[in-house]
């Protein structure tokens, strides 16, 4: 039976946690890497009933595409709903792995697959990682932060948000920004909440970028320099992390 330690080794072979972004908590979060691990969970995010669920389930590892603790904690009691959640799981012995912005950017990462799913070609980084890095790690040659590339013919703005629509889903429907007749041929992807993209998608000369969420004042700034900005809802575009 492999160990935790097995098991975090092909996580870090899939997704670098070199590739996560500095404000990011990402890794083992729980555990002890000498346990043996035979049953794994996979979740978007870790709620108090999908803790419950791997409990009963008796689950030895879940990982979760977003992580616990993102902000740091002083205490962990029962008197927060994360708290409470932490020591249950560490009762039950269940470790917790997050691979978060690392999967995001990762060469089979989301955005990768988000840009394969809209048919782009000539795929590059947003922001590709500092030269040395790729020269360190040839693992990470290439790669970077969101994903850029040619749509296979132009699309107008309200084209494409239709396309999106079709091809990433979302409950709460496609929102955009910008001028529904502009015409899109370079598209930029930078899943979740991540709208802070845009001004390297500007310069990098994309005409839209898709995100999953934007925040009110990031929407004035793309309406007022470009690029067009479709929002297609956190969940849509971070799903395939599961």
């Amino acid at each position: 039976m492999p160990s935790l330690s097995d098991v975090l080794k092909s996580l870090a072979d899939l997704a670098p946690l070199e590739l996560a972004e500095e404000w990011d908590n990402v890794g083992l979060l729980v555990g002890r890497t000498g346990e043996s691990v035979e049953r794994v969970m996979t979740c978007l995010t870790l709620t108090p009933d999908v803790a419950e669920e791997a409990i009963a389930e008796q689950i030895d590892m879940i990982v979760s595409h977003h992580p616990l603790m993102f902000r740091p904690r002083q205490t962990i009691t029962f008197d927060s709903a994360e708290g409470a959640l932490l020591i249950k799981l560490i009762q039950a012995d269940i470790a917790v792995y997050s691979p978060h912005t690392a999967y995001d950017s990762a060469k089979e990462g989301i955005n990768a697959q988000l840009a394969e799913r809209l048919g782009l070609q000539n795929v590059v980084p947003i922001r590709p990682l500092a030269p040395d890095l790729g020269e360190r790690s040839p693992q990470l040659a290439g790669l970077g932060s969101g994903r850029m590339g040619q749509l296979p013919e132009p699309l107008l703005l309200s084209e494409l948000t239709k396309l999106v629509g079709e091809r990433l889903p979302s409950d709460a429907g496609i929102q955009f920004v910008g001028d529904p007749e502009q015409s899109i041929s370079k598209l930029a992807i930078a899943c979740g909440s991540a709208a802070e993209f845009q001004g390297d998608a500007r310069r990098q000369g994309a005409d839209a970028l898709i995100t999953g969420e934007a925040r009110f004042h990031a929407c004035l700034e793309v309406r007022t320099h470009g690029p067009g900005l479709l929002i297609s809802g956190h969940s849509a575009t971070a799903r395939p992390a599961c």
